[in-house]
């Protein structure tokens, strides 16, 4: 498997996490006031996911570039 399979790949599993991650901030938002403490938690969880995924698409648009 070549570095754009491998990116392609990876970026695949990052997607799931991230929309995973994305249905859990959605899923306490509509719990709320319930699990109120959790917001910061779940958010940062997001955030972390959406920025490796953003991260991991940039290298592959450098690497087609290339």
């Amino acid at each position: 498997m070549n570095d754009v399979d491998a990116l392609k790949a990876e970026i695949k599993k990052l997607s799931a996490k991230a929309t995973q991650a994305k249905m859990d901030l959605h899923d306490l938002s509509e719990e709320l006031p319930v699990n109120w403490c959790s917001i910061l938690s779940v958010a940062q969880k997001a955030h972390v996911a959406f920025s490796e995924l953003e991260s991991k698409r940039q290298n592959l648009q450098a690497l087609d570039k290339a």
